[in-house]
């Protein structure tokens, strides 16, 4: 039998960078709402008017707190038959029978500033010279639109069946990822045979 004892863990950089803006945001109107309800109570105001304002801004810095404490806690990790993607309310197991091919290229070509929200420019913008690993595959474990709650809208490029995979060390990531995948051990990431993503773009 197999060794399914896992690889590296490698964090999901746009997760981390998502969760990062979205942690100060919300604890940031949990206190205002809190601030709020402190000056409806001194202002002599209904009790249930201030207790409400104090509720939602009590969840809000909390869930606040509790985002930032998880925002480093998604990965990617190789495994003998299987890639598993894990966020802190997701865990996918994905085959590699559902592999097709990896590619490269940068979250600049992936996501142009023109094809993208005002948000997520905000949310790619320092990462837009990083490389990452396209995966295609013959279908995904679950729909995208569902995938899509738990991870984001930047996680896919288009809606064909594949995830793009930011990692800090694509290079690494891909080599081990391939020597788990093909039962091989990869000595240097210079023998990986994926291709860029830039060479399938349409040609202007």
């Amino acid at each position: 039998m197999a060794s399914r004892k896992g690889g590296k863990k490698y964090r999901l950089v746009l997760y981390t960078r998502m969760m990062s803006m979205w942690w100060t945001a919300v604890f940031a109107l949990g206190i205002a709402l809190l601030g709020l309800a402190w000056a409806l109570y001194n202002w002599g105001y209904e009790s249930w008017r201030w207790m409400v304002f104090a509720g939602v801004g009590g969840l809000g810095a909390f869930m606040g707190l509790m985002i930032f404490l998880l925002r480093k806690s998604a990965y990617v990790q190789p495994f003998s038959d299987h890639l598993r993607l894990a966020t802190p309310f997701l865990r996918l197991n994905i085959s590699y029978k559902r592999f097709r091919r990896s590619a490269t290229a940068s979250i600049s070509a992936l996501f142009p500033p023109n094809s993208v929200s005002g948000w997520q420019r905000e949310i790619i913008a320092p990462l837009a010279k990083m490389t990452a690993i396209v995966i295609d595959l013959t279908s995904l474990p679950m729909s995208q639109n569902m995938l899509k709650l738990f991870l984001s809208p930047l996680f896919f490029k288009d809606k064909t069946p594949h995830l793009v995979i930011l990692v800090d060390d694509w290079m690494r990531f891909s080599a081990e990822m391939d020597s788990m995948r093909h039962g091989t051990v990869t000595s240097a990431p210079q023998s990986r045979r994926d291709i860029s993503i830039l060479s399938k773009l349409p040609k202007k």
